[in-house]
């Protein structure tokens, strides 16, 4: 059984080096692939210090199609998803792996709990409120991080998925097809951090996208219901 992660990352240079020291901690991975999508820093040149295959995307194409460039060129039967700023507690990630491997589910998401963000404050958890509202109302399930960008997943799946969708909404797509697909799907309660974008204007315009990458993946869902 092969198991690869996937770490996209977007001028990531600053949290990526701690974030794959830790991964690469993680004995059961077969695998470490970063997708620099497009960053304009040195992204790329801190995941080259690392034992990685490294993707460089030309030009920034967001999340979804980052992932998908990583899934299409690497093989596995178990893939583990991780944001790249994760830092030191992208160790943590290793307990998603064990209920997917013994079969007990398709896919694993981590929960976060305690302290979540490093660097500043969280927005307003619109984005959040709102996928989980759309979640429960598609397929029934009540998911309490569905913007969780931990996973561990099953090839299966994202082959029945049709892999990741573009943007912003790239995982409550991913929630929603593999619920109506009938995968189990279980979230792993973890203290993991990772970066906040606070709440400035730049904050503000990144969670404005979030939230309308989330309507557009919510009403495509519900056109295809």
């Amino acid at each position: 059984m092969k198991i690869t992660a996937l770490i996209p990352a977007y001028n990531e240079a600053a949290r990526l080096g701690d974030t794959l020291a830790a991964v690469a901690k993680i004995e059961l991975l077969d695998q470490i692939v970063v997708i620099d999508d497009g960053s304009t820093d040195a992204t790329a040149a801190v995941a080259a210090q690392y034992p990685v295959d490294l993707i460089r995307l030309p030009r920034n194409q967001g999340k979804g199609q980052a992932l998908n460039a990583g899934w299409r060129t690497h093989a596995a039967d178990i893939y583990l998803l991780l944001d790249a700023d994760l830092q030191a507690s992208a160790y943590l990630a290793h307990q998603l792996l064990p209920p997917v491997i013994a079969g007990d589910v398709d896919m694993t998401i981590a929960n976060f709990i305690g302290s979540q963000t490093s660097g500043g404050q969280m927005g307003f958890g619109i984005g959040k409120r709102l996928a989980r509202w759309g979640i429960r109302q598609l397929t029934g399930h009540v998911i309490n991080s569905p913007l969780s960008g931990q996973r561990a997943v099953r090839s299966q799946v994202l082959q029945s998925c049709g892999g990741f969708a573009p943007g912003f909404g790239v995982e409550v797509a991913l929630t929603v097809q593999a619920l109506r697909h009938g995968y189990r799907v279980a979230e792993v309660d973890l203290p993991m951090t990772h970066r906040a974008t606070g709440r400035t204007l730049a904050g503000f315009c990144h969670r404005g996208r979030q939230v309308w990458s989330i309507i557009k993946v919510l009403y495509h869902s519900w056109r295809n219901s």
